[in-house]
């Protein structure tokens, strides 16, 4: 599973994806700061 982690000024939020290109496609939207994690 791969994870988008998403700094916001007062939250941080969490998306999860099965695969890496679906995720990386999301991670090209974000303007904010963001990580992209893998776990199993």
């Amino acid at each position: 599973m791969w994870v988008i982690t998403l700094f916001e000024t007062e939250n941080v939020r969490m998306f999860e994806y099965a695969e890496k290109a679906e995720a990386t496609t999301a991670m090209e939207k974000f303007n904010q700061y963001a990580v992209l994690s893998y776990t199993k």
